[in-house]
């Protein structure tokens, strides 16, 4: 039986306990060395093979209607794939911390689909701009999903054009500044961060020139703005329009002591709770900077921290975490997820959506809210009492409600728990109640 310690690190840095997995038995941090198992079990196909899709789409959409609708009908059935196959490697993964932190980095830089197109795309953003990156330097990771086609499409950067490059002479083009601006609010300094709307235009002359082709994103020198921009004091370009000049100032703005801040303040507000931690945010934040921006270095200060082994859970799962907890506690499997994805995957993001969230449609950039009261109304509450009921039909058969409760929860489960789901008359009312509970409902 897992210690209490570590049923309430499980609970609040990863799914909660998997009750047949052996605990990982580095710590917290240490799942971030080494390769990820779940990289080579689920393959996703990358960036480059998708964005020919999506461009091949595109160019059938106005020479063979039959045909267009055919390919994204594909197209969406891969994407509802993704959607499973991103439930059954969190599911899985005995690095739940790895997962955690990768969820956390995805919701940070939010892309929401709206086209069949670019739903499609998603698999390949996860996996290439942010989980390669999430152990490593912020400034990597800016750099990949600030230049992701997913990105560019959502954000309508790829229709920038620099007023006065020759393209944007030409066709009347015009600037705009969305990615420029959340990239300031959302991403790296705040919404009340050291900012002007004359450095968000600088900054959205700099990023002119990144489009999309083929291969996928491409830099063009002719729609970008020629120039030099100064932002923040600092001049960028000046000779012939390069993406290397894009790179250097996120390189920097990486490291700006707003962005450490921000981010440190973010995932103590995911983490730990929405209560103020002014002296844990400012450690954060120096770890970071005298790191030259190593997220590790964020992390570290994070887990240590005496509220990391409290046992008061102030933050709700949202549905999908949720989702994947109830999952891990039954010991489903990702092959048994994968192989159940053409019967399950509809219900599934109905039942999402019942819940409150639906699959990868936040309201908009700044992604789902972290409140608990955002989960946890009449209707969105009696959503997951719903699913759980179903669920728990499938596997109470073979399921001793206690003995599940004593592997969860150990000596955590609280007296009222231990009382309900030991004096319930079935299997199947002692499974429910477990799985609705607070403690596998919060974190």
């Amino acid at each position: 039986m897992p210690m209490q310690q570590e049923i309430i690190q499980a609970a609040r840095f990863e799914y909660g306990i998997r009750p047949s997995e052996v605990r990982f038995s580095g710590g917290i941090l240490a799942q971030l060395d080494g390769p990820d198992p779940m990289d080579a079990a689920l393959p996703v196909i990358r960036t480059a093979d998708r964005v020919q899709r999506v461009m091949g789409l595109r160019r059938l959409r106005g020479q063979d209607r039959e045909a267009f609708l055919k390919a994204r009908r594909e197209l969406r059935q891969v994407a509802a794939r993704d959607m499973m196959q991103l439930l059954a490697r969190a599911v899985e993964n005995p690095l739940g911390f790895r997962e955690r932190v990768f969820a956390f980095w995805l919701d940070h830089f939010t892309v929401t689909p709206q086209q069949a197109e670019a739903s499609y795309m998603l698999a390949a953003y996860f996996e290439d701009a942010i989980r390669p990156h999430i152990a490593g330097r912020f400034a990597d990771m800016l750099k990949a999903v600030i230049g992701h086609p997913s990105m560019l499409f959502y954000l309508g950067q790829n229709q920038s054009v620099g007023p006065n490059s020759p393209i944007g002479q030409r066709r009347e083009k015009g600037l705009n500044e969305n990615l420029a601006r959340e990239l300031l609010e959302l991403h790296t300094l705040g919404v009340d961060g050291p900012y002007s709307q004359d450095d968000v235009r600088q900054i959205a002359e700099l990023l002119t020139g990144l489009n999309i082709g083929e291969e996928g994103t491409r830099f063009s020198g002719n729609q970008a703005e020629p120039g030099a921009e100064v932002i923040f004091g600092k001049s960028y370009g000046g000779g012939r329009p390069r993406v290397q000049d894009i790179y250097e100032f996120l390189e920097d703005l990486a490291m700006m002591p707003a962005t450490a801040r921000h981010l440190a303040g973010k995932l103590i507000v995911h983490f730990i709770g929405p209560a103020p931690q002014p002296q844990l945010q400012e450690e954060m934040a120096s770890a970071y900077l005298e790191s030259g921006g190593e997220l590790r270095a964020l992390y570290e200060p994070l887990i240590a921290h005496p509220a990391a082994v409290s046992d008061n859970f102030p933050k709700v799962r949202p549905p999908f975490e949720y989702v994947v907890t109830v999952l891990r506690a039954l010991d489903s499997s990702a092959e048994g997820i994968l192989n159940a994805r053409q019967k399950v995957a509809g219900p599934l993001q109905k039942a999402l959506t019942a819940m409150g969230q639906k699959p990868f449609q936040p309201n908009g950039p700044d992604g789902w809210p972290e409140e608990a009261e955002n989960w946890i109304n009449p209707p969105q509450l009696a959503a997951r009492i719903a699913w759980v009921g179903q669920l728990a039909h499938t596997y109470a058969s073979d399921r001793d409600p206690r003995a599940l409760m004593e592997a969860l929860l150990g000596e955590t489960a609280p007296d009222f728990l231990s009382f309900a789901v030991s004096g319930a008359e079935t299997k199947w009312e002692g499974l429910s109640l477990l799985l609705v509970s607070p403690a596998l409902m919060r974190r």
